[in-house]
């Protein structure tokens, strides 16, 4: 008798993502709304057509205000930690793919190249369709200077830093993410 079963399909993320995923002790307020520090961002989950994606999930991991990781393998003792602070949240995408997650702006934190980068977020989006999560970063639209230099952005063309960088609207920041086609957000292989 042979084997006929062969290997197992790749499956897709979602749209297990609000039974698997959401409603988990990480929220999408990683400081409350009443810190003098929050920083509200919004966006929508866009496909390639530009419709809005109703079942995503948006992570966000990032540094303290003072550019320190709540991560073993950030173990500069000279940066402080932030009790209480773990740099890491997630949102739900709801109707017409709005997200929204309530943060600070992170601290510059040392590049590969022995500078430091500019104050971002790291972005990771689930959903629907795709086979493994995407990654990408969201910098800060008041940080020009920093912005010009970093190591990430220097790489890229105009319109690919133009993906990353959030907007201000309404007190707070859009950052919209489109999945792919006109106005595509950069994504990084990790």
């Amino acid at each position: 008798m042979t084997d006929s079963t062969g290997l197992t399909p790749a499956q897709t993320s979602g749209p297990y993502l609000s039974l698997g995923l959401a409603g988990s002790p990480v929220t999408s307020a990683l400081v409350a709304d009443d810190d003098p520090r929050a920083v509200r961002i919004r966006g929508r989950l866009l496909d390639g057509n530009g419709d809005p994606v109703p079942d995503g999930l948006i992570e966000i991991w990032q540094a303290n205000a003072a550019g320190r990781y709540a991560h073993p393998a950030d173990d500069r003792s000279e940066v402080p930690l932030e009790e209480g602070f773990r740099g890491f949240g997630r949102s739900e995408t709801v109707e017409d793919g709005w997200f929204e997650l309530i943060t600070i702006k992170p601290g510059r934190v040392p590049a590969p190249d022995g500078n430091t980068q500019a104050p971002h977020l790291v972005v990771i989006v689930h959903a629907r369709g795709l086979l493994k999560q995407l990654v990408t970063r969201l910098y800060f639209p008041d940080e020009e200077e920093a912005n010009a230099t970093d190591y990430v952005l220097s790489e890229l063309d105009d319109a690919e830093r133009a993906s990353l960088v959030a907007r201000a609207e309404d007190g707070g920041l859009r950052f919209d993410i489109r999945l792919q086609g006109e106005r595509q957000t950069t994504f990084f292989a990790v």
